[in-house]
């Protein structure tokens, strides 16, 4: 699990490169300028987060038990 800020969950190597890309794509669209419309790359690395987050409650849930 790689782990990419205190408050985010730990994410799994393909949800980090999924992670990157988006990162990635976010910077290349900013280099636009301001104005370009980011809100679909953030869904999707918000979607990512919290499944990750889902799965991270959901391991400790079961490791409670």
């Amino acid at each position: 699990m790689i782990r990419t800020h205190p408050n985010d969950p730990p994410l799994t190597g393909a949800e980090a490169a999924r992670v990157a890309w988006l990162t990635a794509r976010m910077c290349k669209r900013a280099v636009a300028g301001e104005d370009v419309d980011q809100h679909d790359l953030q869904r999707k690395l918000d979607r990512i987060l919290d499944g990750a987050r889902k799965r991270a409650e959901k391991a400790a849930a079961a490791a409670g038990k």
